[in-house]
């Protein structure tokens, strides 16, 4: 049963996308040995993956040559050359080529820093040698120790903010509780002090007075002579009495 066909397109996942890389730039590298062999051609091969990690073929100096050949006859190099022929003045051919030597800095800084990250996420780590990986790691300690100090004193400043809420809230507590105390002590005090609620207290709560003495006595005893005694009439004297 023969292979499905391959389409030609950008392979989504990562995985599968660096093997098939992997093949393909084999099989590329040992087709052009084959063609450099078989037909005695000057062949230099370059190859950057996708993580800018160089792949040749060839000779150094058939590569280096292939490289300034490339770089003499590329766009840009030919209309900075153009501007070079077709300007009149000086200044602004040295301008030109001023622009493109900052352009041609920038870049090569920028995929320098593209591979240091790169490295520092810990990816294409093969060609680097023990020099360079041990000054990576230095680098990446320095990171993890500065980033644990800033977590650090992000935690104090929470803390240190959470206890000063701590604070405030107690004492917002205390100020809730003398309010509830005195409105409680309330209604205590303005019983005692109403005279209005004592007088009526004392006239609905009032007692009967018994009184004791000689005068007492001898009015009960003139009004026990009173009911007894009846006008007209003499008044029996018991025969104990006589």
């Amino acid at each position: 049963m023969g292979r499905g066909k391959v389409v030609l397109e950008r392979i989504e996942n990562k995985i599968s996308r660096q093997v098939t890389f992997s093949k393909r730039r084999n099989g590329l590298l040992k087709k052009a040995f084959e063609l450099s062999l078989l037909c005695d051609a000057e062949v230099a091969l370059i190859i950057f993956s996708s993580h800018g990690k160089l792949f040749e073929f060839g000779s150094l100096e058939k590569v280096r040559s292939s490289a300034q050949e490339q770089y003499h006859h590329h766009p840009a190099v030919l209309l900075n050359s153009e501007l070079c022929l077709f300007s009149s003045d000086a200044s602004e051919c040295n301008l030109s080529k001023t622009l493109y030597q900052e352009i041609s800095k920038l870049r090569a800084k920028c995929e320098t820093l593209q591979r240091y990250q790169r490295n520092f996420l810990g990816e294409d780590l093969e060609p680097l040698a023990f020099k360079e990986l041990e000054k990576i790691e230095k680098q990446l300690d320095k990171t993890l120790s500065q980033a644990r100090e800033r977590k650090t004193q992000l935690m104090f400043d929470r803390m240190e903010e959470l206890r000063k809420k701590e604070q405030e809230l107690e004492e917002e507590n205390r100020q809730l509780k003398a309010k509830l105390e005195e409105v409680l002590r309330l209604p205590v005090i303005q019983g005692v002090g109403d005279p209005s609620k004592e007088d009526g207290n004392n006239h609905s709560h009032s007692q009967p007075i018994l009184q004791m003495g000689y005068h007492q006595f001898v009015y009960q005893e003139q009004a026990f002579d009173a009911r007894t005694i009846i006008p007209g009439k003499r008044n029996p004297i018991p025969r104990w009495f006589s």
